[in-house]
């Protein structure tokens, strides 16, 4: 698994006040009803954003991680994706999750990805992005060619194997971020995956993050700061969010943002 149960995501270079947050039930096309988590920043969001779990699902990891999207002045909302076959209530660190997973297929994630889209932008009314992490990393370059709208795809971790050859048709952009020491992963199959896709014409960025294992994106891994906090400044320049956001330089505190949640 991606996290350990006490884990939690690093703070975002920037940091606001939060409007909301609150556990939702959405609907998919499919009638499947999916358990998810919203977090409001104050005033306007300068973006939205779909976040995709690791295997277990809507782990409290992902609830936190839509508060540091919503203090960075993002509408996120995470989701679960067990709602078919294990119902939409929350669960604990004792969920056997594989069962579930197995089960669960690019379609149905697509559906539920969908759902959440719907509820942060109705109508199509604001752009929408995606965040996946392990296999929800799969999964959000998977759908930057799925045709639901969304404005753009980042993925932590993904594993290249796991998406279908029709993400080469991707018309949303791409951002990897890429566990240079991924055990999951070789580096070079996700790098070959990256170069595949910009030779074929599609918008894609990545970054290689030497010597961080899968999973890095964590405020408990003090030697990998650095590599939390350039992840932050690209996924919010990605999805195009201004303002105070932290530029890494020799002066920069990277202790000070990782400190700064203490969520």
């Amino acid at each position: 698994m991606c996290h350990t149960p006490d884990s939690r995501p690093p703070a975002p270079p920037v940091v606001g006040d939060i409007d909301s947050t609150g556990s939702l039930e959405l609907t998919a096309a499919d009638g499947n009803v999916l358990a998810a988590y919203e977090a409001i920043p104050v005033g306007e969001p300068q973006a939205r954003v779909v976040l995709l779990p690791d295997i277990r699902g809507l782990h409290p990891y992902y609830r936190a991680l839509a508060e540091r999207f919503a203090e960075a002045g993002v509408h996120a909302v995470a989701i679960d994706y067990f709602g078919r076959t294990a119902g939409p209530q929350l669960r604990d660190d004792d969920f056997v999750f594989r069962p579930h997973v197995d089960a669960l297929t690019p379609e149905q994630v697509t559906a539920d990805v969908a759902a959440a889209v719907r509820h942060l932008a109705p109508e199509s009314s604001h752009p929408v992005y995606t965040v996946g992490f392990c296999l929800g990393g799969s999964h959000s370059w998977r759908l930057a060619a799925a045709g639901i709208g969304l404005a753009g795809s980042i993925g932590f971790y993904g594993r290249p194997a796991l998406v279908p050859e029709t993400a080469d048709d991707a018309s949303a952009p791409i951002l990897a971020l890429i566990a240079g020491a991924d055990a999951a992963t070789p580096v070079e199959e996700a790098v070959a995956f990256v170069e595949r896709l910009r030779a074929l014409g599609r918008t894609v960025e990545y970054q290689v993050y030497d010597g961080a294992p899968h999973s890095f994106f964590d405020r408990s891994f003090a030697e990998h700061e650095a590599a939390c906090a350039d992840a932050w400044r690209r996924m919010l320049a990605f999805l195009h969010v201004t303002g105070p956001v932290t530029d890494l330089d020799d002066s920069t505190d990277l202790a000070d943002l990782a400190d700064r949640t203490s969520r």
